[in-house]
This record gives C-alpha cells, sequence and structure tokens, in this order.
C-alpha cells in the first residue's frame, strides 16, 4: 500500500532533514531571529458535520461496499485541499472548510461511472484525488449550490493493465503513485523516466491531469509526450483515446484531456510510452560564470540536438543557497551559476552524449566541476518541500511558482517576475530572497522557476496573494505562460481567461457544459 502523505506538511516528515546552521544564519540575517510558527495539532482540529443524506451515503455503499465510504474525521481531513503554502498555511491554523463530506474508493473505472451517474443524479460535486500534490488550490472544489462534496480517492486503481513490449506502452492505473508505477514496470525491464519533485507521492493520473513535467524531462520528455491513451469516466459516460501513435482524424481529443485537472471527467487509466531502465546514470555539474552565460549555452545545446537527459541551472542567488557547499567558497564553485548535467541510458550511448555535451559546454565557457555535486542533487532532488515545512515552522513564509516562454524573451521574463516579487514583498516591509532556475528546455525556450522566502507577517496568506498577483501580472504582461506544469486550479484562473482568451475561454465552457451538464466535476477548478 502506498504511503499517504501527512495530513498538514508534505511527505513523511520523518524523512525531512534541518537546514545547516548556515543556512539558518544566512536566514536570520535577512529576516531577524527565528521564530516558532508550530501548526495545530490534529486533536485540536474542528471538521463539520457531513452536510450528505444517508440517502446518498447508501447509494454510495450499493455501489463501493461499506469499506468503500469513508466519513472518519481523519479520512476527510486527509483528502483537504492539495500541498501548496497557502493550502498549508490554512490547514496549519486549524481551517479544513474545504473538507469533503465523504472519501468515496473506487476499485474499478465501472465503479468511477456509477459513482458520477449517482453525483450527477445527487448533484455532488467530485473531486478526483490521486496523491494530494496539488499546489495551485485543484483540489478544493466549490460547495455552493451543491448537496456536498465528495473526494474519489483512486488509490484503488493500482494495477499494470498491460504491457506492449514491443510498441514499448504500458497501461497503468490512474491510481498508481510514481514509486508504484516504477517498481512494477521495473520488474519488467522499463521504466517511465518522470521524476517530478513530486514524484513520491503524486499519481499517474495526476500527472496526465495537470501536465506534470519531471526532472529528466530533457530527455525522456514531458508527462503529456509520453501518453498515447487515456480512458476517462464522465458524467455522460466513458471516453477511450488513443487508437494509434498519431493520427489525422479530427483534434486530438487528447489534449482536451491532459491538463484538464478532472474538470471535465476523471481518468482511470493511461497507457503511456515506457523506455528500458537505463544502464548507467551519471550525473556531474558546471559552473558558468553568470545566469545568461549558462542559459546561452543550454539554448545552444538543445537547437544543436544535444539533449543529456537532465539540464538544468540555477540562478547565482539558488547557487548560492542551494548547491555551492561553504567549503568551496573561494573555490572551483564559488559564485557564478551551476548546472547539473545528467545522462540515462546505454553506457556507450551516454558516453557520446556527455563527450559531445562535454565539448559543447566547454566552448562555452563553461568548467567541469566533475561528479560530486552532482550526485548530491539526484540524492535529493525530493527534499525541496520538506524544507518548506522546516520554514514555516519558524516563521519564513516561502512557496514556488514556475513559468514559461521563448529564448528570446527568457531575459526579459526572469527580470519581470523578479522585480514582481521583490516589489511586492518589500511593499509589506518583508524584503524577499527569490531564486530561479531553469530545469525544462526546449528548441525553442525553456521553463523558469521560482524559489521565494521573506519573513512571515501576521496574515501570511495576504502577504503571498499580494506577491502571486505581482508575479503572474509580469508573466501575463511579458507575453509568458501562467504556468509550466503546476496546473491552473482554481489559483491561475484569471490569469489563465488573459492567456487564451475570450474565445478560449467560450470554447472550455462549452466543453464543459455539453460533458459535465450539471457541473459536477471538480467545480471552481481550471474553468474561467
Amino acid at each position: 500500500m502506498a504511503e499517504q502523505m501527512h495530513w498538514a506538511r508534505w511527505g513523511n516528515p520523518d524523512h525531512r532533514a534541518d537546514l545547516p546552521e548556515s543556512a539558518w544564519k544566512l536566514l536570520e540575517f535577512a529576516f531577524g531571529p527565528r521564530q516558532d510558527t508550530p501548526g495545530v495539532a490534529l486533536s485540536e482540529v474542528r471538521v463539520a458535520a457531513p452536510a450528505l443524506n444517508l440517502a446518498v451515503l447508501d447509494a454510495f455503499r450499493g455501489v463501493l461496499g461499506p469499506d468503500g465510504v469513508s466519513v472518519d474525521r481523519d479520512a476527510r481531513i486527509q483528502h483537504t485541499r492539495g500541498k501548496s503554502t497557502p493550502d498549508l498555511l490554512r490547514i496549519r491554523s486549524g481551517d479544513v472548510s474545504d473538507a469533503p463530506d465523504a472519501v468515496l474508493r473506487p476499485r474499478s473505472h465501472s465503479d468511477v461511472v456509477k459513482l458520477l451517474e449517482l453525483c450527477s443524479e445527487h448533484r455532488v460535486a467530485v473531486v478526483p484525488y490521486g496523491g494530494g500534490t496539488s499546489v495551485v488550490g485543484g483540489l478544493a472544489a466549490r460547495r455552493d449550490g451543491y448537496a456536498g462534496v465528495v473526494a474519489l480517492d483512486m488509490a484503488g486503481l493500482n494495477a499494470l493493465a498491460d504491457l506492449d513490449t514491443v510498441s514499448g506502452v504500458a497501461t497503468l492505473g490512474a491510481g498508481l503513485l510514481g514509486p508504484q508505477a516504477e517498481a512494477l514496470l521495473a520488474e519488467h525491464g522499463y521504466t517511465l523516466g518522470h521524476f517530478p519533485q513530486s514524484f513520491e507521492y503524486a499519481s499517474i493520473g495526476g500527472f496526465a491531469a495537470t501536465r506534470s513535467s519531471g526532472q529528466a524531462s530533457s530527455g525522456y520528455g514531458r508527462f503529456d509526450a509520453m501518453v498515447v491513451g487515456l480512458t476517462v469516466a464522465t458524467p455522460v459516460g466513458t471516453l477511450t483515446l488513443g487508437s494509434s501513435p498519431s493520427s489525422a482524424a479530427g483534434p486530438d481529443l487528447r489534449e482536451l484531456v491532459l491538463g484538464s485537472e478532472g474538470a471535465f471527467g476523471v481518468i482511470t487509466e493511461v497507457a503511456l510510452r515506457v523506455r528500458p531502465l537505463p544502464e548507467e546514470r551519471i550525473y556531474e555539474t558546471w559552473r558558468f560564470p553568470t545566469f545568461t552565460a549558462g542559459r546561452d549555452a543550454m539554448r545552444a545545446l538543445v537547437q544543436a540536438g544535444l539533449r543529456p537527459t537532465v539540464l538544468r541551472l540555477s540562478d547565482e542567488a539558488e547557487t548560492a543557497i542551494n548547491l555551492a557547499k561553504p567549503s568551496d567558497v573561494g573555490g572551483r564553485s564559488g559564485g557564478g551559476c551551476l548546472m547539473v548535467t545528467g545522462y540515462e541510458g546505454e553506457v556507450a550511448q551516454n558516453s557520446r552524449t556527455r563527450t559531445a555535451v562535454t565539448g559543447a559546454l566547454s566552448a562555452a565557457g563553461g568548467d567541469c566541476l566533475g561528479a560530486e555535486d552532482g550526485e548530491q542533487w539526484a540524492e535529493g532532488r525530493f527534499h525541496g518541500p520538506y524544507l518548506r515545512d522546516i520554514l514555516l515552522d519558524h516563521g519564513v513564509l516561502v512557496e514556488t511558482l514556475e513559468t514559461a516562454t521563448f529564448w528570446s524573451n527568457v531575459g526579459e521574463l526572469y527580470s519581470s517576475v523578479k522585480h514582481a516579487l521583490e516589489s511586492a514583498l518589500a511593499e509589506q516591509d518583508t524584503p524577499a530572497i527569490v531564486l530561479c532556475h531553469i530545469s525544462h528546455v526546449y528548441e525553442t525556450g525553456a521553463s523558469l522557476y521560482f524559489t521565494v522566502a521573506a519573513r512571515q507577517l501576521e496574515d501570511p496568506i495576504a502577504q503571498w496573494d499580494a506577491a502571486k498577483k505581482a508575479a503572474s501580472d509580469a508573466m501575463i504582461s511579458s507575453g509568458a505562460t501562467i504556468t509550466h506544469h503546476h496546473a491552473v486550479g482554481r489559483d491561475h484562473k484569471p490569469w489563465f481567461a488573459q492567456e487564451i482568451g475570450p474565445v478560449g475561454v467560450e470554447i472550455l465552457r462549452a466543453v464543459k457544459e455539453r460533458i459535465d451538464p450539471n457541473g459536477i466535476m471538480n467545480p471552481g477548478v481550471l474553468i474561467p
């Protein structure tokens, strides 16, 4: 059975590692002495009584049996919202106003279809729940106008349904978490190669519903590029997509489901391209004198067709805080910007790619620092969210946001968003540290991923809302996307509407009205 995340923190708190004292000294220099800002205990949390009447609950039990329907207090709290910083701040204060009235645990696609029929009939809002890792308000359905809200926990749809080794396609249950899927595939010598920071707790269905992108996207590609087929339960029936690797039979409806965040239906099964397990994994780091120099080297690499499996560049601030070791200050990795390159595959292929990349990065002014820092990055690449909990415990507000644009606009976008964040927080008398990295690259452009830290105010949610709004306005004003891989949820809807324009909004509303006529699917999420 997959490990559930802590109800009010990221992951399993037993796995967390504290910040080194050198990092605390830097934070105290920037934000003042540490404060104790612990969250409430689970025993102190008060949950409203379930709003659903007994007849509806009995109808759900008729489909799932008594063990498949839970109105248990702890289960409802466990399925409350996702893991954005505002989500965590609310639940740490004891606010579980978005708790579902019941948690439903289907075991098959047929179960999901029957449940959606019942929910549509009784006007019950449905929140598909995979691993609970949304960071954009994607798991907090609108309650007004509905008889109640249920969380549809997909963990029971956890099979490797098919493996076509000739075509290199695996069909996986949407409820499988990342480690479960990788373990099932590894038994047959395969991998997805999809390792986002949320990997340990996010689900296959969630990856598809949010257009997830993993840390090895340079080599394996984004998750949506891996998807060749989908099975979706909707309030009006089953949608089965993907009869071939590519088709000219009209618009590709897979693209309508990918990124839909449960607003049109529930993804129950995903057919995915898989790759043989790599014979070898190598990670190393490079130093570039400036973020601009490193960025230009990345662009030259991918436009020349040289794609290491991992390609990641931290700006000067992120390099100083996250990557450079104290013993290296003033040494070969002191200052500048650090780039991580990774190679996963056959030994001979890795050697050829690594040789070519080494030549290109050296010619671009990079200094190879070897494998030590690269291996440390690989070992700790899923640990970032644990550090956020530690900082929130001690009065430091920390959150992330991301975007993407074309190469010609990366410099302007970087400056605009960084300035917006710094200005919005300085205006509240809470100067910020803003870090950035590039971790997903294309021939035509790249993503920018920002991490922001500042001293918490008495109302940290309002504090962050002001900064988030300023940054989001800067993204849209700069001609960038509001999100590269975090999805839209509730948090990004105003800017998403600007990005797609009024005609795009009408298209989404029309699809929603036809496929979900009673509006039960994750209401309030995605659709402007």
